[in-house]
């Protein structure tokens, strides 16, 4: 997807209702979605091949042309002819965000399509140390395409992150980790967490429903927790010193976990970094990248 940002400056509230009236300064454009988890692999030294589908329009091109210019290989992006690219519009006044517009068609892919999304993944994994699955469900995902893809990166031991919607929940297996955010960890338990230890069974019961080794719970300003199946559980504050915008910060937190894993951290190890790595992109405003230089300053301070 594509994250478009209205830049501008508020000084009245427009007569005609009671919102304020935006003076546009400037445009710009980023990659979104799962393509960001991409942008954080490749700002932090990795190489990531993204799989999915774009729009074939004016905003697919760019998808491609972003990928093209920061040395991203496109061959496994497919086309969807009728599907338009996901465009998020946020209008940022006094680095605040005033109001998003998506446009977006997230219904089942067409079955060519799928296909196509299906053969180019799988011969991708050859070439790679790791697979991450990034569900914004926007259609690209299916059962069907889990049930193909992540027993074979299993059988080629990589390492399968999973930053999941709860509507896919239960076809997230194989996985070594899955990273839900509080309310997706309550929505696909059913048990409502308030104080830090109601956190503690929402995270045993998604690992006896996803049969993982390890889930991780990012908690925004409360941090993040760590679970191990059969093993103790890891509370991580959160090291944010200012917090201006977290979008995209669940992004960086799985391209972090994601890169450790592949270059052989341990699990407890990776999320540490992430939760650093977190820490650094609140304090930046818009869809946000990390930079090795960032991370490391992050983990000496």
């Amino acid at each position: 997807m594509i994250d478009q940002y209205l830049w501008g400056s508020v000084s009245r509230i427009s007569p005609e209702a009671p919102v304020p009236v935006v003076r546009l300064e400037r445009e710009s454009f980023r990659l979104g979605g799962a393509g960001n988890v991409v942008s954080n692999l490749v700002s932090l030294g990795a190489r990531g091949i993204p799989a999915g589908v774009r729009g074939d329009d004016r905003y697919g091109e760019l998808v491609e042309t972003f990928c093209r210019d920061a040395g991203i290989p496109t061959e496994a992006l497919v086309p969807a002819a009728g599907r338009p690219t996901t465009v998020k519009t946020r209008v940022i006044a006094h680095n605040q965000q005033v109001v998003r517009v998506d446009r977006e068609v997230d219904g089942p892919l067409e079955a060519d399509v799928a296909g196509r999304l299906a053969e180019k993944s799988l011969a991708s994994l050859a070439r790679v140390q790791g697979l991450v699955v990034s569900d914004y469900d926007k259609g690209g995902l299916s059962a069907d395409l889990l049930a193909a893809l992540l027993p074979d990166a299993a059988r080629r031991r990589l390492p399968i992150v999973v930053d999941p919607k709860t509507r896919l929940l239960r076809h997230f297996r194989p996985a070594t980790v899955v990273t839900p955010n509080s309310r997706e960890a309550m929505e696909a338990t059913g048990i409502p967490a308030r104080a830090d230890e109601d956190f503690e069974a929402v995270g045993r019961r998604l690992l006896e429903i996803l049969d993982c080794p390890y889930v991780l719970i990012t908690r925004g300003e409360r941090g993040m927790l760590l679970l191990k199946k059969d093993g103790a559980s890891l509370t991580i504050p959160a090291t944010a010193r200012e917090v201006f915008d977290v979008t995209g910060a669940g992004d960086t937190v799985t391209a972090t976990l994601a890169l450790a894993l592949a270059a052989g951290a341990t699990m407890e190890e990776a999320a540490l970094l992430s939760n650093r790595a977190a820490g650094v992109v609140v304090g930046k405003v818009g869809t946000a990248t990390l930079t090795v230089q960032e991370l490391l300053e992050a983990v000496g301070s």
